[in-house]
């Protein structure tokens, strides 16, 4: 009687981590940066919330000029989250918000400008967000 013997070769079982090894290290700063872009949009949401106050504030002034933080029915500038690092602005309709470290610390700048026929707001993003594509 033949003794069959069952289970696996070393040679497979190191091919089997190896590939996981592989997958980890790709894997690991994909999911780094997926959560640092989650807590990112807590920033972005925040400042989403203040663009229609300010569209209120320039509709009652005429202009953005006196449309800041807590004044002109505008909110006070958010206390610190997980995502939103403390020291926001909003002065003169521009809105400056700073991510947490944990949210990359980077930082949104959505600056209000009137279309020709002086009828629209329109929105232009910037700040060191838009490198790494964590706004649009």
């Amino acid at each position: 009687m033949k003794n069959m013997q069952k289970g696996f070769t070393l040679i497979e079982l190191m091919i089997v981590v190896a590939i996981i090894g592989i997958l980890a290290a790709v894997a690991i700063p994909s999911y780094q940066d997926y959560t640092k872009k989650a807590k990112f949009s807590e920033v972005l949401s925040i400042s989403d919330s203040y663009k229609q106050a300010v569209a209120l504030c320039h509709a009652d002034l005429g202009t953005f000029t006196g449309c800041d933080a807590g004044t002109q029915g505008i909110p006070a500038a958010p206390a610190a989250t997980t995502g939103l690092a403390a020291g926001g602005t909003i002065s003169a309709g521009v809105i400056t918000f700073t991510g947490t470290t944990a949210a990359g610390g980077y930082t949104s700048v959505l600056s209000p400008t009137l279309n020709a026929a002086g009828s629209a707001i329109t929105w232009a993003q910037t700040g060191t967000c838009l490198s790494v594509k964590y706004c649009r």
